[in-house]
């Protein structure tokens, strides 16, 4: 699966007392928006989903409230205080406890902020054609089926609720009678086209009641009306899948797809996309979404913040995950102490030799238990000890409802009296504690099914990437920087060795080494002996990965160790203030926005740096590479704190 960056870092050295004061004044304008966004609950989660909603009104637990609070408590501002943020990462990794240790390039580091301003981070795809996502259009394909404009306009907010409440069967009635004040067949018409196109699975009909004519909107299928968009009425002409491009801010695709599909009124399975991108991002790509027409999605683009939608089309395919080339990325590094020499150094050994391939930190979570440790308990079969490693107290700051729940589970093992202490049901702790509860503390294999696959495979992909790293910079250490017989490279999608006569055809940027499992072989060389080593270490037999659940079997995979980005440039800009913008986005140019005028000879500099990327690779680990410092939000908390008080 595609990887984009999915933390922020701040890459800083000890600061100067300008930078105090500098920050000092965004450290205000946090707790600032701090306290506008916060709602009755005080909590605070990491994944935003939507914005808040009141909940001082009582409300009768069903599921639908139940998940309306949780997204309530997610919705709390993430941040935090600065202090409260380091003393929860004082026990997180560094980048060496996941065996990243190594560089390739000479220069002497320097320091700089990434992510400063999430608009400082821009992630436009490729697609597999090798064309860029960029949104430069919000023109919509019109045709003689498409619904005029007044549908959207047509009903009142009172009809709009009373519709939705009986799409989703939130109340026991079986229609909803609309009167149609102006009567006219062009208004019953419009009426009629708007309960359609807007509430899928919904029928109409016109009858007379006491004189009066009334729409009566009711269910056409049942329960089962809203699983599939309506087909009788989409065009055959037209093709099935409108395509669009997504830009969005600081919000991940999937929260962005929850938050369309919850306007639009449909499943979010219905949309796919060529791969997830970051949060703390501005971020550019193609969506495809299942007969729901051009005009329908350019209405939201009035209605929705930090996203706009654009570029549409119609086409006859969706879209599949790792379609993609990769991305291509802008990144401005702020407040950089580097000389200009030290900087043409780390772009052009950037530029001509790349980075080392590792995952990145987020690969491995930001708590005191890595998820590679999870997987590895998962691949010794050892249930107890997954069950352990998710539930048991762990050091460090946390949100204070998980560590209650946490000492629930210490003291009692009890699952009914853990669940009760966790508002939020639907983190991993909560879907394995209903699990438990479900299948009995004796089938923990069962009651770990309940959390979604993909984040079950996290867990072991996690600790293959954990080897993978640990191998690599053993291979660069032992071997450095040329290829050697025993190495692996691809012929097609095929690993070979490197024979001793064939060692000058290839490079660096040849080889490949593999994540371990049953369906790849490894070097031939000290490193194949270092990977059986670190498996035997960890009780796990390199020659048997097969798990007796299929899910749990690893056929393993190679992986380039050295990536050398495409399209490098970059410019060393001066500012003065660090909340200007130091380029314009796709949407800017739309909005007509003009460049933002710099200082010749600001107080600041800035490092802005462009380059594409393959999917599954790292931007924070080519960005690494230029500073020569630890990307870990543990590592980075220390040394920001001064700078954020």
């Amino acid at each position: 699966m595609e990887t984009v960056e999915m933390n922020s870092v701040s890459l800083k050295r000890p600061h100067s007392e300008d930078d105090v004061t500098n920050a000092d004044e965004i450290k205000r304008q946090k707790i600032l928006e701090k306290s506008k966004a916060e709602n009755d609950s005080g909590q605070s989660i990491e994944n935003v989903t939507e914005q808040p909603e009141d909940t001082k009104s009582e409300i009768i637990p069903t599921e639908e409230s139940e998940e309306q609070e949780e997204e309530e408590l997610e919705d709390s501002d993430e941040d935090g205080d600065p202090e409260s943020f380091a003393d929860m990462m004082k026990h997180g990794l560094t980048e060496s406890d996941v065996g990243i240790t190594k560089f390739v390039s000479s220069h002497k580091g320097f320091s700089g902020i990434l992510k400063e301003r999430y608009s400082d981070f821009v992630v436009h795809e490729i697609g597999k054609d090798g064309r860029v996502s960029h949104l430069d259009d919000f023109s919509v394909p019109v045709d003689d089926e498409d619904p005029s404009e007044e549908t959207f306009t047509v009903l009142s907010d009172e009809d709009k609720q009373r519709l939705e409440e009986l799409q989703l069967f939130k109340n026991k009635e079986t229609s909803v009678a609309i009167e149609v004040i102006e009567d006219t067949k062009e208004k019953r018409t419009i009426i009629h086209q708007a309960v359609k196109s807007l509430f899928p699975g919904l029928e109409t009909k016109t009858e007379d009641r006491d004189g009066k004519k009334y729409i009566i909107a009711y269910h056409a299928a049942g329960k089962k009306a809203l699983a599939n968009p309506r087909k009788h009425s989409w065009p055959k002409s037209r093709g099935s899948y409108c395509h669009f491009v997504l830009y969005k801010e600081n919000k991940d695709t999937m929260d962005a797809i929850n938050v369309l599909s919850k306007f639009l009124r449909v499943k979010p399975n219905i949309f796919s996309y060529m791969g997830t991108k970051d949060k703390r991002a501005i971020t550019v790509q193609e969506i495809a979404v299942l007969r729901i027409t051009a005009q329908r999605l350019a209405h939201l683009n009035k209605c929705l913040m930090n996203f706009k939608l654009g570029n549409f089309s119609y086409k006859n395919h969706p879209l599949k995950l790792g379609e993609l080339q990769g991305n291509h990325f802008t990144v401005v590094l702020r407040n950089i102490t580097g000389t200009d020499e030290q900087i043409e150094q780390a772009m052009h050994s950037l530029r001509e030799i790349g980075f080392i391939n590792y995952y990145g930190m987020q690969r491995f979570g930001t708590t005191a238990v890595p998820t590679y440790q999870i997987g590895r308990a998962i691949l010794q079969n050892n249930w107890n000890e997954v069950m352990d490693l998710i539930l048991k107290p762990r050091p460090g700051a946390e949100k204070g409802y998980l560590v209650k729940c946490r000492e629930e589970w210490a003291k009692t093992k009890d699952p009914a009296a853990a669940l009760k202490k966790l508002p939020v049901k639907r983190c991993v702790e909560g879907q394995l504690l209903r699990g438990l509860l479900k299948y009995g503390m004796k089938n923990i294999i069962s009651a770990f099914g309940i959390i979604p696959r993909n984040n079950r495979l996290m867990y072991i992909h996690s600790y293959q990437s954990y080897v993978w790293n640990n191998m690599v910079s053993k291979r660069i250490e032992e071997y450095g920087l040329k290829a050697v017989p025993g190495d692996l490279i691809l012929k097609g999608a095929t690993a070979v060795h490197i024979e001793e006569g064939d060692v000058g055809n290839y490079t660096i940027h040849d080889v490949v080494m593999p994540l371990p499992g049953f369906d790849v072989i490894y070097p031939k060389h000290k490193i194949g002996e270092a990977y059986k080593e670190m498996l035997v270490a960890d009780n796990l037999d390199i020659n048997n990965m097969r798990h007796k659940i299929r899910d749990y079997s690893l056929s393993g995979a190679y992986r380039k160790i050295i990536i050398r980005p495409q399209n490098v440039n970059w410019e060393v800009v001066a500012y003065d203030d660090p909340k200007i913008p130091l380029f314009t986005t796709d949407l800017d140019k739309l909005e007509g926005k003009p460049l933002p005028v710099l200082p010749t000879d600001g107080k600041f500099r800035a490092l802005k740096m462009e380059f594409s990327l393959p999917p599954s690779t790292y931007a924070t680990m080519a960005i690494r590479e230029v500073l020569k410092m630890d990307t870990s939000i543990k590592n980075q908390t220390q040394l920001n704190t001064t700078w954020l008080r």
